[in-house]
């Protein structure tokens, strides 16, 4: 079976240009009619106990990709992942891994807004001395292997 592109091809390369307009004109208003709006992020869906269980029981009970259940839901798709894979956010638990860094993450969001600082970004580790550009290491000389230089030498003298 040919694909679309590979029909569009063809029509090209049979001089067919009524074809090809008509085949543009139906894709525009495919765009235009699509029922499913195409994926975008929904920010504010927190993660809860319930929301993983429903993760769970449509990966369970339907043959859905993990992407079209995080569209569905309107969650991140490595969420889905998450709690597929490890079983996170099945429980209430403030102490569990994944309630620490959100309250840490709150913590630290709350002290930068009201200390009406930019969030700093992580630096990398210096060294502690300053270097100045790096100059290629002499390699020691090695007897047992002949360089350009040896050539070079030998064929001066």
């Amino acid at each position: 079976m040919a694909t679309l592109k590979q029909f569009e091809e063809a029509l090209r390369a049979q001089g067919m240009n009524m074809a090809l307009a008509i085949l543009e004109k139906m894709r525009k208003e495919e765009k235009k009619t699509r029922s499913v709006a195409p994926a975008r992020r929904v920010s504010g869906r927190k993660m809860t106990p319930e929301l993983a269980r429903k993760i769970l029981e449509l990966h369970s009970t339907t043959d859905m990709t993990q992407q079209e259940i995080a569209f569905q839901l309107g969650i991140n798709q490595g969420r889905v992942n998450e709690v597929i894979k490890r079983g996170k956010w099945l429980t209430e638990d403030p102490q569990s891994e994944e309630a620490q860094a959100r309250d840490k993450a709150k913590a630290r969001m709350k002290r930068m807004q009201s200390e009406d600082t930019p969030i700093p970004r992580k630096q990398p580790i210096a060294t502690g001395v300053e270097e100045g550009p790096k100059k290629p290491k002499a390699k020691p000389a090695n007897s047992a292997q002949l360089s350009i230089d040896d050539f070079l030498k030998a064929s001066s003298d």
